[in-house]
């Protein structure tokens, strides 16, 4: 049987709330599901976090209250955070980014977590 975990759209306004309610969902409270957009790959791919029959949907409900909280004002934020903590080789991609961010241009970081979901679990996610 399919296991169908639910993330309440309206409470996701940051990056940091999508990592605790994806955890909670899959997991239980306190439960982890990836806490930076790499983990949540692995996890999706089958590492740790990920339900164990891998016969599992992610419905998104009011995904549009995201995807509004984690457009460029969010992303803007999240590359800030980035460029802070990066390898000095990765600055000038990193500040492009933001730039753009800044100015209304480019993928959001809703958009990420959409493209990790396509990319390493085609199917699971249901935008509702």
């Amino acid at each position: 049987m399919t296991a169908t975990y639910v993330l309440d759209g309206t409470r996701v306004r940051t990056l940091e709330d999508f990592w605790r309610i994806v955890g909670e969902a899959v997991n239980g409270p306190g439960g982890y599901f990836g806490r930076n957009l790499d983990a949540l790959a692995d996890c999706l791919s089958g590492g740790l976090g990920h339900p164990d029959d891998g016969d599992y949907v992610v419905e998104w409900r009011d995904h549009q209250a995201s995807r509004e909280n984690l457009s460029y004002p969010e992303t803007a934020r999240q590359l800030e955070i980035r460029l802070s903590r990066c390898h000095p080789s990765n600055r000038p991609a990193v500040s492009a980014e933001l730039a753009a961010a800044r100015t209304g241009q480019g993928p959001t970081v809703f958009d990420w977590l959409i493209e990790i979901f396509e990319e390493r679990a085609p199917g699971v996610l249901q935008l509702q």
